[in-house]
């Protein structure tokens, strides 16, 4: 069982977080330069004409009454309306939240599946041609931008010979599971590229930490098999640490997704953040800023949480 009193604390901080950073995103999408009255009379613009349309937009109130009605706005789910288009936030935003979302976990599975078992098989194999084979890949892995990443896969898998997934676009999971995986799975690679490097490396270093302690060194004495002390003894504390990169990582994946999607012209979150910012439509743009922000901190807390069900060992109320 988790402890209350630590629980308790998590949410207090988590909630503060969210209240700090939101009101970050409040003063700096505030302070951009323009306003969408200007991007919808383009060329045609004047100054009171410009005013007018800020009239309203309601852009000409006080700003603790804009910033007030932003935090009555973000914690009631609503969310006002597009400057640009009118249709309410929540009906533009969703939408590209779930396409966001379902790139990230197809990421996040893939680095689950993959990583971690060959962290896993570096550990056993330490100073072996596997773990300086995939040592190697990793240092490649992290060394390389997502853009870089995303803009190679793209070039060697949409052209050419290997034309063998379409070069963006995004297909609903109704249309078929296989036809929604085509689409995902190349940018899910390019996003998973750095992510998978330091979940495998974390893996790795964790598990020979564990692989070197007393209680593991104490089971090899007593005769328990190689293959039991690996993954009897060895993976419940040796990934320990890994669910918290997990986590960190998931919610890094959701913020640096905009650099994928652009690439790939998927129309997720990230994609209408630019779009947003472009066209100064406020109200977007912060609900779609906050929203991986709010993730971020979600799966830190659920990771906090994880991490100490794996290990009840933890004094959870003195942290």
């Amino acid at each position: 069982m988790v402890n209350t009193l630590y629980l308790a604390k998590r949410i207090v901080v988590a909630t503060l977080s969210v209240f700090v950073i939101a009101s970050l995103v409040f003063g700096m999408t505030t302070a951009l330069p323009g306003s969408a009255a200007e991007i919808i009379l383009g060329t045609q613009q004047t100054p009171e004409a410009v005013e007018q349309i800020e009239q309203q937009m309601g852009l000409d109130r006080p700003l603790s009454e804009r910033y007030v009605d932003y935090m009555v706005g973000m914690v009631t789910l609503d969310w006002g309306e597009s400057l640009i288009s009118g249709e309410p936030v929540t009906e533009r935003v969703i939408p590209r939240l779930q396409r966001t979302l379902e790139l990230a976990i197809v990421a996040m599975i893939m680095t689950i599946i993959t990583a971690i078992p060959l962290g896993i098989v570096t550990a056993s194999k330490r100073d072996t041609w596997i773990d300086n084979l995939l040592t190697g890949v990793s240092y490649v892995g992290i060394s390389m931008p997502s853009f870089v990443s995303a803009s190679l896969l793209l070039l060697l898998f949409t052209t050419g010979s290997l034309n063998w997934f379409p070069n963006g676009g995004y297909t609903p999971l109704t249309d078929g599971f296989f036809k929604w995986l085509h689409h995902l799975l190349l940018p899910a690679i390019a996003l998973n590229f750095i992510v998978f490097s330091y979940v495998l490396r974390q893996t790795r270093s964790s598990m020979i930490e564990t692989l070197e302690s007393k209680f593991i060194r104490t089971a090899r004495l007593k005769g328990v098999s190689e293959r039991s002390v690996l993954f009897k003894h060895a993976m419940r504390n040796g990934l320990l640490p890994t669910v918290t990169v997990l986590a960190l990582n998931f919610g890094w994946m959701m913020g640096s997704v905009v650099i994928v999607e652009e690439i790939f012209t998927y129309p997720g979150l990230g994609k209408l953040i630019v779009q947003a910012i472009h066209q100064r439509d406020l109200p977007v743009l912060q609900a779609a800023i906050l929203v991986p922000t709010v993730t971020f901190i979600t799966s830190n807390l659920l990771a906090d949480i994880i991490y100490t069900l794996l290990d009840p060992r933890i004094e959870l109320g003195e942290k």
